[in-house]
């Protein structure tokens, strides 16, 4: 299984990083990557909810390496632990067999030291540019957070 893993630090209270980790309008602000957009299509912050549950569509502009167009996914929590934890699972909605599977996504420390692992990276996504992309995203959430 290929995994990523980056940290950013959020200068921000843990309650406040828990909020943005699971509300739609903080996600669709601060989980893509510089030059992504994002909008949440359908939201239900509760675990084992799984149809329909998280749906985000992004669009990849040439600034990040590849050619503009249209990703979607789906998602659903697994752990909610409030102020303390959140872990998801994402998934492409694709034909590619390249990217299909589940990514297990942790937020891991407590406190305001947010560490991501990006768990069965798909075999066409580079890990360099998974994590490029995870550094940017968390830079976002720390950037938003700060003027929340």
């Amino acid at each position: 299984m290929r995994v990523t893993r980056v940290s950013q630090y959020i200068k921000a209270p843990r309650e406040i990083l828990y909020w943005a980790l699971i509300d739609p309008s903080a996600i669709a602000i601060s989980k893509v990557p510089t030059g992504m957009t994002c909008r949440v299509h359908t939201f239900d912050a509760r675990v084992g909810v799984h149809s329909g549950f998280l749906s985000r569509t992004t669009r990849r502009p040439e600034s990040v390496r590849r050619p503009a167009h249209t990703d979607t996914y789906r998602g659903r929590f697994v752990e909610l632990v409030p102020n303390e934890r959140v872990v998801e699972i994402d998934e492409f909605e694709t034909q590619n067999p390249a990217l299909r599977g589940e990514m297990k996504i942790t937020d891991k420390e407590g406190g305001t030291e947010v560490v991501g692992v990006h768990e069965g990276l798909p075999a066409s996504v580079s890990a360099a540019d998974n994590e490029v992309g995870w550094r940017m995203a968390l830079g976002k959430l720390a950037s938003f957070l700060a003027t929340a």
